[in-house]
């Protein structure tokens, strides 16, 4: 049996969402059709809402409704620990942690030679110019423990060093709560290249 065509248009909006395919467009189609009118209008004055409001902090490029992101303006933060990370997710996965107290820069992105990715694409120039104007005592390299993670953190901290301020990475390796048989050959590998006397 086809869906109607009014249907169908919108199980190819839901599949254009990243992640989502065809059968799962076809389930979030189906829960439309039955929610209360009430929940659908509220799901798309929502959807409106964060399209219209949502952009990135001028300072940091984190998502924020304001000129100048909750984090940047909280004056209670350590200014002068700057946490430097791929994409705005990476901010709220670390503020879930609870245990940074700085404030951020977010590169939209990462170094990729094989996609044409350079410095120039990501917020690479914003990063160093916020450098020259602020008085900042540390900078974490908090980047995926990837290909792209890892060449991006080299090119910054061979850029940092002309700079000279403390650079730091966080740590990759074993997870918590994790046995050993079952962590990756890379990650068990960089957790014995940095591990730290005791």
């Amino acid at each position: 049996m086809a869906y109607p065509e009014s249907m169908l248009h919108l199980i190819e909006a839901f599949a254009r969402l990243p992640g989502v395919g065809k059968r799962t467009a076809e389930r979030f189609t189906l829960f439309i059709l039955s929610a209360q009118r009430e929940q659908v209008e509220e799901m798309a004055r929502l959807l409106l809402r964060v399209n219209e409001h949502i952009h990135y902090c001028q300072d940091c490029f984190n998502l924020s409704e304001e000129k100048v992101c909750h984090i940047c303006s909280d004056a209670s933060r350590d200014h002068s620990l700057l946490c430097v990370v791929q994409d705005p997710k990476d901010v709220i996965a670390i503020e879930k942690s609870g245990d940074f107290a700085g404030i951020y820069h977010v590169l939209m992105g990462a170094l990729s030679p094989l996609e044409g990715i350079g410095p120039k694409d990501i917020r690479i120039k914003e990063l160093f110019q916020r450098l020259k104007e602020d008085g900042f005592r540390e900078i974490v390299l908090a980047m995926p423990s990837d290909s792209e993670g890892d060449a991006t953190a080299a090119y910054l901290t061979r850029q940092l060093k002309t700079l000279k301020l403390k650079v730091t990475r966080i740590a990759h390796g074993v997870p918590v709560g994790s046995s050993l048989e079952f962590v990756d050959k890379a990650s068990l590998a960089r957790a014995f290249k940095h591990r730290q006397e005791i």
